[in-house]
């Protein structure tokens, strides 16, 4: 533990540049004298476009050009988006058509780029897309996940993409047979606006044939790749920067549309194009989350183990494929489908349906929060049904210590875990004992109180390789180069704190570069929790790279050699030489020698297996039956993140998910009409969780460390998220029980209690 990071919660240097004004994001650096795009997007849900005349745009003050599909197809641009499918059961692909970066021939949903305006202002830009002539033959609007409706792609006849499974079905099906009992629930996600603080924006310019586009991602190589494809270009002509990202949480972490074609407008008037998306054009075009349906069953035997698990899916795509669609609720979910629970025997059957309405892709945890909400969900119905303990229960089933490494039924490998220990301390920090005086309490006051257990696993996603490049700068300073990419995490302060331990440079003279495709050969950008663990175990294969370079050219000033001088994190020694010099220190001596070679130092190293952080929720929540609203009045987490580099940033993390599952289970939910046209386009009507709807939030660390890196780390970025929903909807659903209440689906907002609590009266009278 002490080699690989101190564990101090050290507060988090960034923000201070954030909090006064500092920051710099895509709208503050777009060059001066930048030309302004708008976009002209898609009044309805399906049409089949029959006029798109720009013509009196293009003529209108300030304009410089406006863009259609055909302007970009004349251009001689691959107008197809990444869009990457999984196989269906019969061994086929799923169904891929053509997401074109501005509508072509048809429009599928309400916020469809269709065309680019770009003028010397953005109001100017906005006023002339008003004088486009848009006209479609309307079509009927598909907003539900099932076969069949007005068709959105040829290639998808039923508006089904694709048919999935993974599992044993046939033993699966035997083990239901033969099952002393079964449980089964009916379970909906709610679909989500991301809403990010900080909207998409990006600019673009080109110079001597090579193009720079910054934009606010999560990382600048997958970018690069689309942006050299869609122009076919040689990647050595494609430069990608994100500069400071005012939240992404998935949703940043793919390509959209805008990004090709403010670079293209960019190219045909050789200046500098910005573009920065407004918050309802975000809610509208911005991918969604969630969004799906299961039906989960267990089989049971007669001491109350699980026998066997079978989940049917069916998951909203959106309108296209998004860069990682059709894998978010399919193998991503997959990833934990079983949970903590011994259980070998299971079946996972995906359909995937394409929707009138804006695309779903990932969102903060990516499958695995969806996979957990159900499982624990099903968990806590189960052991009604029994008449067992809900904690019991889960006893019971959890894989034992003495099972690891654990071979999941779908693949994944847990290398070490301890879910009893964990379950017992949050039993004891969540007063657990003192649930029922709390209830009592609250009764005499006509309110109800639930209690609600979710424990959780997730997998860590994402390319397991990453790159650190260390420089040795003239003023005394040094530079991390860094493949990852932060969103408001702390990446800044953790990255130095980290070299800083290895290196005994002090963390204050660290600088960390991230965000440049020019800067670092290649690096996989942040997503699936990866950041932290793959970008300190490439800073550690860097470490050691300087330290046995810096030992080498010690050999000669010491006059020892190489082989007898140790580094102790902090300095250089031999039992041979008074000279005890640090990293820096050795640094400036190669400087003063001429060798530049021993400056700058980049190495990649790859993580041998995944990490599975674990932990347990506990949420309690209050209910006023007669207005229906839900107070989150208690929450608890107990987290097994292994070791930690910095406690309190660890902490942060889990109450921002938290916070972003509390918002999902409690208020947040995006309504389309049968037309298509997005209900909830404005603050005014989707419902975002605020500092008054979040109760004190008790985080407490009890790790055991991972055996799949050196480190002992596993990552922690999504785990508040992946644990909360299903806390809360058991919570609900507690306090609701004993008043007839059977099914409590997301979201909980104070009509649909209101309805859930007299509709269970009615039934019980």
């Amino acid at each position: 533990m002490e080699k690989f990071g101190k564990s101090q919660a050290v507060k988090r240097t960034e923000d201070v540049r954030f909090l006064t004004g500092e920051g710099r994001y895509v709208d503050d650096i777009a060059p001066a004298g930048a030309l302004h795009g708008y976009f002209f997007r898609s009044p309805i849900g399906h049409g089949v476009i029959t006029e798109l005349d720009v013509s009196d745009a293009a003529d209108a003050d300030g304009v410089h050009l406006v863009l259609t599909c055909a302007d970009l197809e004349a251009a001689g641009m691959d107008i197809a988006m990444a869009g990457a499918v999984v196989k269906n059961r019969d061994g086929s692909n799923g169904a891929k058509p053509v997401r074109p970066m501005l509508a072509k021939d048809k429009v599928r949903y309400v916020g469809e780029p269709v065309a680019m305006v770009v003028a010397e202002t953005l109001a100017q830009a906005r006023d002339a897309a008003e004088l486009i002539l848009f006209d479609a033959d309307d079509l009927a609007a598909k907003v539900n996940m099932s076969a069949g409706g007005e068709t959105l792609h040829s290639e998808a006849p039923d508006n089904k993409a694709f048919d999935w499974g993974m599992g044993d079905e046939a033993a699966t099906e035997a083990a239901f047979a033969a099952a002393a009992k079964t449980v089964a629930l009916d379970v909906e996600d709610n679909r989500i606006i991301v809403n990010s603080m900080e909207p998409r924006g990006c600019y673009a310019e080109w110079v001597d044939g090579r193009v720079h586009v910054a934009n606010n991602g999560q990382g600048v190589w997958a970018h690069k790749g689309y942006i050299a494809k869609a122009f076919d270009l040689d990647p050595e002509l494609v430069r990608v920067t994100n500069p400071d990202t005012g939240g992404a949480f998935g949703m940043k972490s793919m390509t959209y549309n805008e990004y090709f074609c403010v670079a293209q407008a960019a190219r045909v008037l050789g200046r500098p194009v910005r573009w920065m998306s407004e918050r309802t054009e975000a809610m509208l075009t911005d991918n969604g989350g969630r969004d799906l349906t299961s039906l989960a069953e267990f089989a049971f035997d007669a001491d109350n183990r699980i026998t066997a698990y079978r989940v049917t899916s069916k998951c909203n795509l959106g309108a296209y494929n998004s860069q990682f669609a059709q894998f978010i609720q399919t193998q991503l979910f997959s990833r934990v489908l079983m949970g903590v629970y011994d259980v070998q025997t299971t079946w996972l059957q995906v359909d995937g349906f394409y929707t009138n309405t804006v695309p779903v892709d990932a969102y903060r945890g990516a499958g695995r929060p969806e996979a957990i909400y159900v499982l624990e969900r099903l968990m806590d119905r189960a052991a009604r049904e029994l008449g067992v303990d809900p904690w019991e229960l889960r006893r019971i089933n959890f894989i034992k210590p003495a099972q690891f490494p654990y071979k999941a039924a779908t693949g994944e490998t847990y290398d070490v875990g301890d879910f009893d220990r964990l379950l017992t301390r949050v039993a004891v920090e969540a007063d657990r004992d003192g649930f029922e005086a709390r209830k009592a309490a609250d009764a005499t006051r006509g309110l109800l109180r639930g209690q609600g257990l979710c424990y959780y696993i997730e997998s860590i996603l994402g390319d397991p390789s990453e790159g650190a490049k260390v420089v040795f700068e003239e003023d005394g300073t040094v530079s991390i180069y860094v493949g990852t990419q932060s969103g408001g995490q702390g990446h800044e302060t953790v990255y130095a704190q980290f070299l800083s331990d290895q290196t005994g440079i002090p963390a204050n003279k660290i600088n960390v570069v991230q965000g440049d495709s020019d800067l670092i050969a290649t690096g996989g950008g942040t997503g699936g929790s990866r950041s932290v663990t793959t970008q300190n175990n490439a800073t550690l294969a860097t470490v050691a790279k300087i330290t046995e370079d810096f030992k080498a050219f010690l050999a000669e000033e010491m006059g020892v050699p190489a082989s007898e001088i140790s580094f102790d994190d902090e300095r250089f020694r031999s039992d041979g030489s008074n000279l005890t010099p640090t990293m820096l220190e050795v640094a400036e001596m190669a400087r003063e020698k001429g060798r530049e070679d021993l400056l700058s130092h980049h190495e990649r190293a790859t993580l041998p297996a995944r990490s599975f952080p674990n932990g347990a929720h506990v949420a309690e929540v209050v209910i006023d039956p007669e207005t229906g609203i839900v107070i989150t009045d208690r929450y608890t987490v107990v987290d097994d993140f292994g070791n930690l580099i910095n406690p309190m940033l660890a902490e942060g993390q889990v109450h921002g998910g938290v916070a972003q599952g509390v918002g999902q289970a409690v208020q947040e939910r995006v309504v389309y009409d049968e037309d298509g046209q997005l209900l909830t386009a404005s603050f005014m009507d989707y419902a975002m969780p605020r500092a008054a709807d979040l109760p004190y939030i008790s985080f407490t660390s009890e790790p055991v460390p991972s055996t799949a890196n050196i480190m002992g780390m596993k990552g922690c970025g999504e785990a508040g998220t992946v644990g909360a929903l299903a806390a809360i909807a058991n919570a609900v659903q507690d306090a609701l029980w004993e008043h007839g209440v059977r099914q409590a689906d997301m979201p909980f907002t104070p009509h649909r209690i209101w309805e859930l609590i007299n509709e269970g009266r009615i039934a019980a009278e």
